[in-house]
């Protein structure tokens, strides 16, 4: 005698319930938000009977409030707002669906959907940036950072050769130049042009060093 295979008896309210998604975003500024999709699904071997209900009814219209879902299938839920006003932005609104058995009426199981009227997507994308600065910089952990002593070359001046050098060239500079016939000084102390400008160079040199040290 074959024995007729019994499905296991389901306590009231702990069926898992699989709706997506899980939080309603209105947008005032946006009107194609008015409208949201909720999408029941049903994994289960047996057929599953719905119901959709709201904390605050009146500022919502749900389409196929009440329904019922094949196994392995599942249904579209279309909510729509119909009081976008600006009293309503941030206040969270809830939907609950309740899902049982179709030849019972207690409630298997529930899921709640919340649902959020904001004034515009941007305001919110906004908000959201400065919120997750202001959690990074909240939870971020400081530590205490360790000093060291530089090491710095001790400025001591510019040495005996830089301003024997400097000398040199300033003294190669006051001599006269080659053709100048009225001077004193004698003709194997004068110096070219060319020479001059090789002096004034190094000298120049010798003058950015100095100020550097």
């Amino acid at each position: 005698m074959h024995q007729q295979k019994r499905q296991p008896e389901l306590v009231e309210g702990n069926l898992p319930v699989f709706v997506f998604p899980t939080e309603l975003i209105f947008y005032a500024d946006d009107q194609s938000t008015h409208k949201q999709v909720l999408t029941l699904y049903n994994p289960y071997e047996f057929a599953l009977k719905f119901k959709v209900l709201c904390t605050t009814p009146n500022k919502y219209v749900v389409v196929d409030a009440a329904g019922a879902v094949k196994p392995q299938c599942c249904v579209d839920i279309v909510i729509r707002h119909r009081d976008v006003r600006s009293c309503h932005y941030g206040v969270i609104d809830k939907f609950r669906l309740q899902v049982s058995e179709q030849s019972q009426r207690k409630a298997l199981g529930r899921k709640e959907v919340i649902a959020t009227l904001l004034p515009s997507a941007k305001e919110q994308q906004k908000e959201e940036e400065e919120k997750r600065i202001k959690e990074h910089l909240t939870e971020s952990v400081f530590f205490e950072q360790s000093s060291q002593p530089e090491n710095r070359a001790v400025s001591s001046g510019p040495s005996l050769l830089t301003v024997f050098l400097g000398v040199v060239c300033i003294a190669a500079l006051m001599l006269p130049t080659l053709g100048d016939v009225e001077s004193l000084v004698p003709l194997y102390l004068h110096l070219s042009v060319n020479q001059k400008l090789v002096a004034a160079y190094i000298l120049g040199l010798i003058t950015m060093a100095i100020l550097r040290t």
